[in-house]
């Protein structure tokens, strides 16, 4: 709690910056979707192969188990 007080001071003694405040969120977003981009690269391999294994499991049991 006292780290988002004492980030309320700060911004609050920058108003006059909007710009600079506009660059500073420019960058969180830009890091935050960096991030976004490095789990999917890292982690998409694993869940396509996720996913393959549990669409051919449900096509296996559907298959073994249906009647007519």
């Amino acid at each position: 709690m006292q780290f988002l007080t004492h980030v309320r001071h700060l911004l609050a003694g920058r108003a006059s910056e909007r710009g600079a405040s506009a660059v500073e969120y420019g960058l969180l977003v830009a890091g935050i979707a960096g991030m976004i981009v490095a789990i999917v690269f890292l982690f998409g391999g694993f869940m396509n192969e996720l996913m393959g294994d549990s669409c051919g499991t449900i096509t296996t049991w559907v298959t073994k188990n249906a009647e007519c």
